[in-house]
């Protein structure tokens, strides 16, 4: 089963539907953008000498281009390797040669930074090369076994090198399906506005809104700019999007007060959204939220908090919902165990680990790291959470993010909550810092709201008013900004980096 048949099918049977959006225009309709993608897989297969199961990488911003060109790779039976654009050149290479990569296509702006390497071939998005395979003869899709590679998506390397999770057409279909099942139901002509990067996240339901005739759109600034997004909902209407919790917040502030009626879903997921910024987002947006938890390894699809369990604010178990990331999608198993790998009790926080149909086949090319993680037949996410017995998931935090300060198990999230309610905090990540007498010591990175001055010991007392002594900071860092990386999660490799290496951590002093 090849995922680019939804798109060959839709272009016969309705070639003049909305297909493909560009800012405010209307760039390509189904016939259109299943014809280019055709013709393109042909000058794949005829020209690039692109085999099936071979790795052709995508290196670029959001543009229309993206669209059609992962559809030609799949329609030549090859896999497609989406690159993040703000990664190092080094980074580039590493991935593409990892990959095995063939042939990538890369945007103008980074043609320059794409390092060739033995038989690699580049062709820039939009050049008179890639226009010139428009002249190639159009073929149809090449058959695929279900298992076989479609997305090859390399790990954002919080720790060492990136992986290559091995995403096989099965995999896609299934996260898919769970989407439109569980996430956000779509009809013909219903927008995808594609403002978080199509290399990750929103470009995983680009292809649930080419099953279902959606309009994939992308903004003229390739991005994400907050009145941008406004302005689309309104000229589209009934637009979905993508986002990190930091651009929802982002979309909070520049719509209080706007008319938010063309908004259809905002699906956040990939990093915490605090319960109290969620609280201001569904008095802005209403019932327009979702929540999705998932990971490289399986898109999108552990768990996912709806939007009518998000709006039903009269549940006296709201708040307590709000802070968790939902139930499991209904073809998954999802379980948390202990450090021996045996299943827990509700109440009791350990590993969560998976299994289900989009579950990646295991990490290219690394046997051990894929025998490690998929051990016992389950995918070990190296999350802590803990169900409650209503069967709500709640995250802790990363196994490798977990602070033991003095022997006390210290979970970053848990004091960042605390600390995001603060009125003069504008953002905040808590992270650990080795100590010789207690281990570690918790220190909290903040940004402080616009035009305050806020000081470690209001900080201080603010959060012994609230969580347990132990628990809170001994260390308070004022920065200008937290380091993210192109999809808005907060490095906290960089923060511990920079602790160390700068004269930051002693700036404030640590309490006793």
């Amino acid at each position: 089963m090849n995922i680019g048949l939804w798109l060959e099918r839709c272009g016969r049977s309705h070639p003049e539907a909305p297909a493909v959006g560009y800012g405010d225009d209307l760039v390509l309709r189904y016939g259109e953008l299943a014809q280019r993608a055709a013709r393109r897989a042909g000058a794949l297969r005829e020209r690039y000498a692109i085999v099936p199961g071979a790795r052709v990488a995508i290196i670029a911003k959001n543009c229309p281009s993206y669209v059609e060109t992962m559809y030609a790779v799949w329609l030549a039976g090859a896999a497609v390797v989406p690159v993040n654009a703000k990664l190092h050149p080094s980074e580039f290479s590493y991935i593409l040669e990892h990959a095995g990569a063939g042939l990538a296509f890369v945007s103008a702006d980074l043609a320059d930074q794409v390092p060739v390497y033995g038989d690699l071939k580049l062709v820039v998005l939009d050049s008179p090369e890639f226009d010139r395979m428009l002249a190639a003869e159009p073929i149809a899709a090449v058959p695929r076994d279900a298992g076989d590679l479609a997305w090859l998506f390399y790990t954002s390397g919080t720790t060492g090198r990136p992986k290559g999770a091995y995403l096989s057409h099965r995999n896609l279909a299934a996260a898919s399906y769970a989407y439109l099942a569980e996430v956000d139901q779509v009809a013909p002509g219903d927008v995808l506005f594609h403002a978080a990067p199509m290399s990750h996240g929103s470009g995983l339901y680009l292809m649930a809104h080419v099953m279902r005739l959606g309009v994939n759109v992308i903004p003229a600034s390739h991005g994400f700019e907050p009145d941008e997004v406004l302005r689309a909902a309104d000229r589209w209407k009934r637009l979905s999007l993508f986002a990190a919790p930091t651009m929802v917040r982002r979309l909070v502030g520049a719509a209080n007060g706007a008319d938010v009626s063309g908004f259809r879903t905002i699906i956040y997921g990939g990093g915490p959204m605090y319960v109290a910024d969620l609280i201001e987002a569904f008095r802005v947006f209403g019932p327009r939220l979702a929540q999705i938890y998932g990971q490289g390894e399986t898109p999108m699809t552990i768990t996912t908090l709806s939007r009518s369990e998000i709006a039903a604010s009269d549940h006296p178990l709201w708040m307590e919902r709000l802070g968790s990331v939902g139930r499991p999608f209904g073809f998954m198993e999802v379980a948390v165990h202990d450090q021996d790998d045996r299943p827990l009790a509700p109440g009791q926080e350990g590993e969560i680990v998976c299994r289900g149909p989009t579950v990646m086949t295991g990490y290219w090319n690394d046997p051990a790291a894929s025998q490690d993680t998929l051990r016992g037949g389950r995918l070990h996410t190296g999350d802590v959470g803990v169900f409650d017995q209503h069967g709500y998931l709640t995250l802790k935090d990363r196994t490798k993010d977990l602070i033991i300060s003095g022997g006390s198990n210290i979970y970053p999230r848990e004091v960042e909550e605390v600390l995001q309610t603060h009125p003069d905090v504008h953002e905040v990540s808590v992270v650990g810092q080795p100590d010789a007498e207690w281990g570690e010591v918790v220190v909290a990175c903040v940004v402080r709201s616009p035009g305050t001055a806020v000081a470690e010991n209001a900080l201080d007392a603010y959060c012994l008013e609230r969580i347990a002594r132990f628990k809170r900071p001994k260390r308070y860092v004022f920065i200008d900004s937290l380091p993210k990386n192109n999809y808005g999660k907060v490095l906290k490799r960089e923060l511990r980096e920079m602790l160390s290496a700068s004269d930051l951590a002693n700036q404030e002093g640590v309490k006793s």
